[in-house]
């Protein structure tokens, strides 16, 4: 079976499961599930139920896709993400975001938690990713190319949508949510950086750090999708923090950001722009 006909095989599977045709989409990072729990009339697929869906291992993630509304619009949310660092390919670890984009999605919401390299931040701040850095070595494009998902050389120059940006800078303002933006940097994990990657980072331009968002949004921006990207920092990066990271203390960061968070993204799903 081609990539293309896994993707198309997820993708009639879900249209069998729910008559809802979503066009926006968000993915919901560690410790950032909760807003999955105020979608109106959810309908909730497992991960495990879809043909050619990875297992997902990680804690904070509950691994579904719920659909449903906010407001009167429709949605569909990956309640979990899938990672590099579990062992994955970057084309099965995106394959979602393109069943996504079969099932008619044309906007997608990439949210993450991640650790800030900018001094400027505090943990609980939620960031607009301007940009990004991919310091993984690895693409989801790498391989033979189908032009029914996308072009071979897909542009990048604005991976993350502007007029989407502007929109949460002014919903956030309209909140009186603080919204820092900065460029996130990709890195594999499963490890924490090394403080002399911290600076290196740091010198690239890099604000946050994260082991994550990068694939799904060369996927997204692959297919021609509309990308906005949200982070809430947990930590501050190795060399800058005063203490050890761990897990915990990123989904405890998470969830004590969360209801600003989920404040902001609901805002930001009910009032969506075409």
């Amino acid at each position: 079976m081609t990539y293309y006909e896994q993707v198309q095989q997820a993708a009639d599977f879900i249209r069998e499961r729910t008559d809802l045709r979503p066009r926006t989409a968000i993915i919901l990072g560690s410790g950032l599930g909760e807003l999955a729990e105020r979608i109106q009339d959810a309908e909730i697929i497992p991960y495990k139920e879809i043909p050619g869906f990875p297992p997902s291992h990680v804690a904070g993630h509950a691994a579904r896709l719920v659909f449903g509304r906010v407001g009167q619009r429709e949605i569909v949310a990956m309640q979990g993400r899938f990672h590099y660092y579990e062992g994955l390919s970057m084309r099965e670890l995106c394959l979602p975001v393109y069943v996504l984009g079969r099932l008619g999605v044309r906007d997608l919401v990439v949210t993450n938690a991640c650790g800030a390299v900018n001094t400027n931040f505090s943990p609980g701040d939620l960031m607009l990713i301007t940009d990004h850095i991919n310091l993984s070595g690895r693409n989801p494009l790498i391989g033979p190319n189908d032009e029914r998902l996308g072009p071979r050389f897909p542009d990048m120059s604005e991976a993350y949508d502007p007029a989407l940006g502007c929109f949460a800078r002014e919903t956030a303002e309209s909140l009186e949510i603080g919204l820092r933006e900065g460029v996130y940097a990709f890195y594999s994990g499963p490890s924490f950086e090394t403080a002399a990657e911290i600076r290196a980072f740091k010198a690239l331009g890099a604000d946050a750090v994260g082991m994550s968002t990068v694939p799904e949004v060369i996927a997204a921006r692959h297919q021609g999708l509309r990308v906005l990207g949200l982070s809430c920092i947990t930590n501050m990066a190795t060399g800058i923090a005063a203490t050890k990271h761990s897990h915990l203390e990123v989904l405890a960061t998470a969830a004590a950001s969360a209801e600003r968070f989920c404040a902001l993204c609901d805002a930001l799903l009910r009032d969506w722009p075409e």
